[in-house]
């Protein structure tokens, strides 16, 4: 009696299960999983399957989202936000921000995008601005912004913004560094509660910084580097290397950077190592495009990675699926590139930020 048709020939086995697999895109799915962003972007011209898997894979991830920023051709100060999209890597319009604003800082918190403070424009004054402590939030799916209480600790731009794990506020909370207050950086560090504004003052910086490079450990820990003025110094705010388990977190000097960088941008790779990239260097006394990689741990050093393909400061930045993307900046930068953490190399998107001019001094978010 013949087998049914749909079972295959013992000698032809192996070749059938592969070409079931090779036909599932749920199994290329998976593939786009371990391949990466930019393996997965391969994978949509392999194959309908490989497309299909690919697609669903990349249809997960979070967005990459600008928020406001400043153009460095005319067009001011902007309430403009965009999200790439990375399944199609296109741009697509958002809801704006409330105020149009640069120079702000900018996290999630429960879910939400939170914007904080940096320079609004001065009504009446063309093309003046002004430091702002205005704070708003966008949730995710949301057609709009949402006004939040304001800083009680004031007006400020150039700080960084890290999400605290709590329940204890109705909003969320959020850890505020640094940054530029009255002209001058400083080193304080402060708990903003986002349902009240009130700013409670924590450990300070060990030094003052502003427009630096900043990004949350997986332990909990924040690691710092950079900041204007062209500082090359680095620290870590972490549990205490010796002693009692409930001793207090406090700040430590790490090696420093192998050259200063004003309006860098910072995030973690998938290894564990904190990268920071571009940004103002006086030794050159421009913008830069190179990048170097912190290894922490008891052997904590900086290593070289490869540099972008154009030089940047101010720019966005997200870490994502084993890359780093990246985009904007300073001096009129419109263009977009990632960085594949295993090929080790930056290349170039598809698509420009949608804006005329370009912007720099933008907030970003993974949305």
């Amino acid at each position: 009696m013949a087998p049914p048709a749909s079972s295959p020939p013992p000698m032809d086995a192996g070749i059938w299960a592969v070409d079931r697999a090779v036909s599932l895109p749920e199994v290329w799915a998976l593939v786009a999983t371990f391949s990466g962003l930019v393996g997965a972007w391969r994978l949509l011209g392999v194959c309908r399957a490989a497309r299909v898997g690919a697609k669903e894979f990349l249809g997960s991830l979070p967005r990459l989202v600008v928020f406001g920023g400043n153009s460095t051709c005319g067009w001011g100060t902007v309430s403009e936000v965009w999200g790439l999209d990375l399944a199609t890597m296109r741009w697509e319009a958002m809801p704006r921000l409330m105020i149009a604003r640069f120079s702000h800082a900018c996290c999630m918190a429960r879910g939400a995008v939170v914007v904080l403070g940096g320079f609004v424009p001065c009504v009446g004054i063309s093309h003046g601005a002004s430091r702002s402590s205005r704070v708003e939030m966008l949730s995710k799916g949301a057609g709009a912004f949402v006004e939040l209480p304001q800083l009680s600790c004031g007006a400020i731009s150039g700080a960084a913004a890290i999400a605290v794990d709590e329940t204890h506020s109705a909003s969320g909370q959020v850890l505020l560094l640094g940054g530029n207050q009255n002209g001058w950086a400083t080193s304080s560090v402060r708990l903003v509660d986002l349902a009240t504004g009130v700013s409670t003052p924590q450990a300070d910086l060990l030094n003052a910084r502003s427009y630096f490079a900043g990004a949350r450990l997986p332990n909990g820990g924040i690691v710092c580097a950079g900041g204007e003025g062209g500082l090359a110094t680095a620290e870590m705010w972490a549990a205490p290397m010796q002693g009692a388990l409930e001793a207090a977190w406090t700040w430590r000097g790490l090696p420093a950077m192998s050259v200063g960088r004003g309006g860098c941008s910072g995030c973690l790779l998938s290894d564990g190592r904190f990268a920071v990239l571009g940004g103002y260097s006086h030794s050159t006394g421009g913008c830069t495009s190179s990048c170097e990689a912190l290894t922490l741990g008891d052997d904590g050093h900086w290593s070289p990675l490869p540099p972008m393909r154009e030089s940047r400061q101010s720019f966005a930045c997200a870490a994502v699926a084993g890359c780093i993307i990246v985009t904007g900046g300073f001096p009129q930068r419109k263009s977009a590139e990632v960085y594949d953490e295993v090929l080790g190399r930056w290349l170039r998107l598809p698509h420009d930020l949608p804006h005329h001019g370009g912007l720099h001094s933008m907030g970003s978010a993974l949305l």
